[in-house]
This record gives C-alpha cells, structure tokens and sequence, in this order.
C-alpha cells in the first residue's frame, strides 16, 4: 500500500521517481501531510502541468497535486460508489478513516468492488455423470484450461472483494481440503464437510455467519461470467430475501399445437417456441433466512426458496447475461474445455 503514498511536502522530483517505479501499475500517487491525513493525488499529468506552469523540479508534491479527489469516507464501503468510480476510470480510490488517514488503498482494475457477501460454494456432489474423471478425482477440482473449475469461482469472488468463501464438501472432500491448504487468489478458503448428505443447501447450516447481511451460495462446478456485483444490487434495490440467478431457457415444440376450449378447437400455432428463465444454480439468501435451514435432515434450495415464497418473503430474480456452464455431462465439459481455449487464444 505505502508504494502509492507520498507525504506533500516532497519533491517533485521524487514523485517522478515514485512514479516511475509504479510502471505497469497504476500510476497514481496518494499525498498525505505530515499526521498522514490524505490531501491529493499526483500524476505524471499533474508534474507535467505544473513544470509547464513553471514550478520547479525542487518544488514541493503540494504545489502540483490535484486536491479534489475520490475517497471512500464512509466506515462501509459504497458499493454504488465504487463502481461510479470505476466506470468513470478512477484506477486507485482509497478508502479512508474517520480522520482522513489512509485506510485501504483499492486497485479497481484488480479488485472491482467490495460486495458485504459471505459466499458458500456448494462441492459435496459425486459428479456421477461425468465418470470416469470423477472416479478419482471431485468434479469441482476438474481441470479446465489448466485450472480447477472451483478455483474460477473463487477468483471471480475475490474480484468483488469477497474473502469470507466457504467450501462445503462430502465426496473425496480430502482433495478438496488439501487444494485450499494454501490460499487461491489471495483468499484463505474455509471449507466444511457434511457427515450425512444435506442436498443443495442444507450444509450451509454447517457454516458459521454473522448476524445480518447476506450470503451467496453456488454450485462450485458452475463455469460463469455472471456480475456477481449486479446481482447484489438488483438484491438490495429489491430489498429481496433471496435472489435466484436465472438464465434464458427456450423451448421449441416441433408440432403445431392446438388452444382448445372443451372439445372445440380456438387457434392452431405451427411449432411455436416459449421462453423460460431456469434456476442458475447461484443464489443471494439473508442470513435470517439461512438460519432457519436445519443441520440433520435434507434441505434443497428449492424447499427453502418455496417455503420463502409461502411465507410471504421477497424472492426475485437477476438475469445472467453472458456464459454459463453446468460442467455436468462429458459433453458440457468439452464445451467449456473448448471455450476457455478459444479464451486464452484470444488474449495471446
């Protein structure tokens, strides 16, 4: 963090040099008086201004940084504030104390935003339809592109800022536990182990949590682009107790089909096609709502959603717009072998 803090009464020229030594990175300086409460930013933009104006090299970082800046001030972070920020091309936004010191320093270019999400990956399954690679070996720790499918999962946590991830295992979980022995993208991942099957939500009752706030929960062997920080908006803009991530399901009837009434025929549509949202498999749920999930018996996220909706709770749904793969057949796991490779041809 210290290499993007620079106290204002240094040199000009010394800002040069820090900047330099920030190539490849993003090539800001936060300036911070002597008790270290922030005062501006500098860029070679700002030195290259100020030289031209006819400030000297010798001069002190005050006299050329630029004193209106973007700072998170607030002892949560914004999330709207943040991708403000981001979308207008703010590359290094601090977030600051009560008394204007530097708190945390964040590279949006690395860490998107900071979503308030525990997240719980669901890896108990046997993956049984993609025998024999799953004999030996759990599905979420599968390799595509030369990368478990978990591990695109967490990273893609980690992008939004969030490192409270759990894993909940059952089959061949000794893998599971030994892969996250040693932290993925910087996380340190937490992972439990149910002792009897619990289904697709149940062993989240395995998972400690803080009161309040929420939680997502996926299937780990899930292969997606989805913008797990929209999906946290739409949820609090719903003031939603369960978001379902859903994506376009069409279903094309080869018949024409009749619209009856009794015995009497009304119309006749030739092949007709409907459109559908199917269940993602990703879901945002309150903690209040996930507490009530019990610990020794079967619970599906389905039974919770429905008992969710019979109780009168809010339960919407985000659309993913973009790839979603359920690495459960041979056939999806050569699609998204196939993809990631197109992918990393691409980026060469």
């Amino acid at each position: 963090m210290n290499q993007y803090i620079i106290n204002e009464k240094s040199t000009l020229l010394d800002a040069l040099n820090r900047l330099n030594q920030l190539s490849g990175k993003q090539m800001v300086l936060l300036c911070v008086d002597s008790n270290g409460v922030m005062t501006g930013t500098l860029t070679d933009g700002d030195v290259r201004r100020a030289l031209l104006a006819g400030v000297s090299l010798s001069a002190a970082v005050e006299d050329a940084m630029h004193r209106e800046f973007k700072a998170i001030k607030t002892d949560d972070v914004d999330v709207k504030m943040m991708r403000r920020c981001r979308l207008n091309g703010v590359g290094i936004l601090p977030h600051l104390n009560a008394d204007g010191t530097i708190k945390t320093i964040y590279d949006l270019t690395v860490t998107k935003a900071v979503l308030p999400l525990s997240a719980i990956l669901m890896a108990g399954g046997k993956g049984e339809r993609l025998r024999p690679l799953t004999l030996d070996t759990p599905k979420p720790l599968l390799k595509i592109g030369g990368k478990a499918i978990i591990d695109y999962n967490v990273e893609a946590l980690a992008s939004v800022g969030v490192t409270d991830i759990t894993v909940t295992t059952r089959y061949l979980a000794d893998q599971i536990h030994a892969h996250f022995s040693t932290p993925v993208a910087g996380v340190n991942v937490k992972c439990v182990t149910e002792t009897l099957p619990l289904g697709t939500i149940g062993a989240a009752s395995l998972v400690e949590r803080k009161k309040g706030g929420n939680t997502l929960v996926m299937n780990s062997d899930l292969l997606t682009t989805i913008s797990f920080e929209e999906m946290y908006m739409r949820h609090i803009e719903e003031q939603a107790d369960v978001t379902i991530a859903a994506i376009p399901y069409v279903v094309s009837v080869p018949y024409a089909i009749l619209t009856t009434d009794g015995a009497t025929v009304k119309g006749i549509e030739e092949k007709p096609s409907y459109s559908y949202y199917a269940n993602a498999g990703i879901y945002i749920f309150s903690n209040e709502l996930l507490d009530t999930v019990p610990c020794d018996s079967r619970t599906d996220a389905t039974d919770l959603i429905e008992q969710a909706i019979n109780k009168g709770l809010k339960v919407t749904y985000y659309p993913i717009n973009g790839t979603w793969i359920d690495v459960g057949s041979p056939n999806d796991f050569k699609q998204a072998q196939d993809l990631m490779r197109h992918h990393n041809d691409l980026i060469k």
